[in-house]
Protein backbone atom coordinates (compact mmCIF):
# COMPACT_ATOMS: atom_id res chain seq x y z
CA UNK A 1 0.00 0.00 0.00
CA UNK A 2 2.95 2.20 0.70
CA UNK A 3 4.44 2.15 -2.30
CA UNK A 4 1.12 2.93 -4.12
CA UNK A 5 1.09 5.79 -2.15
CA UNK A 6 4.58 6.88 -3.42
CA UNK A 7 4.44 6.92 -7.03
CA UNK A 8 0.66 8.87 -6.44
CA UNK A 9 2.76 11.43 -4.54
CA UNK A 10 6.06 11.20 -6.11
CA UNK A 11 5.45 11.31 -10.15
CA UNK A 12 4.09 14.54 -11.77
CA UNK A 13 1.28 13.96 -13.69
CA UNK A 14 1.62 14.68 -17.44
CA UNK A 15 -0.74 16.08 -19.52
CA UNK A 16 -1.00 17.02 -22.79
CA UNK A 17 -0.49 20.81 -23.83
CA UNK A 18 -2.71 23.06 -22.70
CA UNK A 19 -5.47 24.04 -24.99
CA UNK A 20 -6.52 27.47 -26.01
CA UNK A 21 -9.50 28.75 -25.14
CA UNK A 22 -12.28 30.74 -27.11
CA UNK A 23 -12.82 34.30 -25.79
CA UNK A 24 -16.36 35.44 -25.31
CA UNK A 25 -17.19 36.82 -28.13
CA UNK A 26 -16.32 33.27 -29.76
CA UNK A 27 -18.66 31.53 -27.72
CA UNK A 28 -21.55 33.78 -28.42
CA UNK A 29 -20.93 33.49 -32.09
CA UNK A 30 -20.91 29.95 -31.73
CA UNK A 31 -24.34 29.78 -29.90
CA UNK A 32 -26.09 32.28 -32.86
CA UNK A 33 -24.65 30.27 -35.51
CA UNK A 34 -26.31 27.14 -33.73
CA UNK A 35 -29.38 28.93 -33.31
CA UNK A 36 -29.97 29.60 -37.24
CA UNK A 37 -29.88 26.43 -38.29
CA UNK A 38 -32.86 24.51 -39.69
CA UNK A 39 -35.71 23.82 -37.09
CA UNK A 40 -36.56 20.30 -36.68
CA UNK A 41 -39.45 18.79 -38.52
CA UNK A 42 -41.45 16.78 -36.46
CA UNK A 43 -44.36 15.67 -39.17
CA UNK A 44 -42.58 13.45 -41.80
CA UNK A 45 -45.43 11.50 -42.28
CA UNK A 46 -48.42 12.19 -44.95
CA UNK A 47 -51.37 12.68 -43.16
CA UNK A 48 -54.73 10.54 -45.03
CA UNK A 49 -57.18 12.87 -46.28
CA UNK A 50 -60.18 12.70 -44.27
CA UNK A 51 -63.29 11.14 -45.97
CA UNK A 52 -66.77 13.26 -45.64
CA UNK A 53 -68.54 9.89 -45.19
CA UNK A 54 -72.43 10.13 -44.87
CA UNK A 55 -74.46 10.01 -41.32
CA UNK A 56 -77.73 9.33 -42.83
CA UNK A 57 -78.76 7.30 -45.61
CA UNK A 58 -80.21 9.39 -48.87
CA UNK A 59 -82.38 8.02 -51.83
CA UNK A 60 -79.58 6.62 -53.78
CA UNK A 61 -77.64 5.16 -51.08
CA UNK A 62 -80.81 2.87 -49.71
CA UNK A 63 -81.65 1.79 -52.58
CA UNK A 64 -78.05 0.75 -53.27
CA UNK A 65 -77.82 -0.93 -49.45
CA UNK A 66 -81.27 -2.79 -50.48
CA UNK A 67 -79.99 -4.23 -53.92
CA UNK A 68 -76.11 -4.54 -53.81
CA UNK A 69 -75.72 -5.31 -49.62
CA UNK A 70 -77.90 -8.56 -49.41
CA UNK A 71 -75.87 -10.33 -53.18
CA UNK A 72 -72.11 -10.40 -51.19
CA UNK A 73 -70.79 -13.67 -49.96
CA UNK A 74 -69.37 -11.10 -47.04
CA UNK A 75 -70.92 -8.30 -45.21
CA UNK A 76 -68.69 -6.34 -42.82
CA UNK A 77 -69.23 -3.02 -41.30
CA UNK A 78 -65.90 -1.38 -43.47
CA UNK A 79 -67.11 -3.48 -46.36
CA UNK A 80 -70.42 -1.04 -46.50
CA UNK A 81 -68.35 2.12 -45.27
CA UNK A 82 -65.73 1.35 -48.35
CA UNK A 83 -68.40 0.69 -50.81
CA UNK A 84 -71.52 3.01 -49.99
CA UNK A 85 -69.61 5.92 -48.46
CA UNK A 86 -71.43 6.09 -45.14
CA UNK A 87 -70.17 6.35 -41.25
CA UNK A 88 -69.28 2.98 -39.44
CA UNK A 89 -71.97 3.73 -36.71
CA UNK A 90 -74.61 3.66 -39.41
CA UNK A 91 -73.16 0.69 -41.89
CA UNK A 92 -73.56 -1.01 -38.02
CA UNK A 93 -77.50 -0.12 -38.06
CA UNK A 94 -78.19 -1.02 -41.50
CA UNK A 95 -76.05 -4.80 -40.84
CA UNK A 96 -78.70 -5.20 -38.28
CA UNK A 97 -81.64 -4.21 -39.93
CA UNK A 98 -80.74 -6.44 -42.40
CA UNK A 99 -80.63 -9.11 -40.28
CA UNK A 100 -84.23 -8.64 -38.74
CA UNK A 101 -85.72 -8.31 -42.35
CA UNK A 102 -83.90 -11.94 -42.93
CA UNK A 103 -82.08 -11.07 -45.44
CA UNK A 104 -78.54 -11.46 -44.33
CA UNK A 105 -77.15 -14.01 -41.84
CA UNK A 106 -75.14 -13.83 -38.92
CA UNK A 107 -71.95 -15.59 -39.05
CA UNK A 108 -69.57 -14.02 -36.03
CA UNK A 109 -70.73 -11.11 -34.08
CA UNK A 110 -67.80 -9.36 -31.70
CA UNK A 111 -67.62 -5.86 -30.03
CA UNK A 112 -64.86 -5.43 -33.00
CA UNK A 113 -65.78 -7.02 -35.59
CA UNK A 114 -68.72 -8.31 -37.38
CA UNK A 115 -68.84 -10.92 -39.82
CA UNK A 116 -72.53 -11.13 -42.01
CA UNK A 117 -73.01 -13.29 -45.00
CA UNK A 118 -75.99 -13.43 -47.75
CA UNK A 119 -79.27 -15.43 -46.97
CA UNK A 120 -79.49 -18.40 -49.34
Amino acid sequence: WSKIEDNYNNKPLNMGPKVQQKTKEQKMAAALAGARSKKKKWNKTKSREKLNSKVLFDEDGWNRLQAEVPKMKVITPSALVERLKINVSLARAACKFLTEEGKINKVEYHNKQQIYTRAI
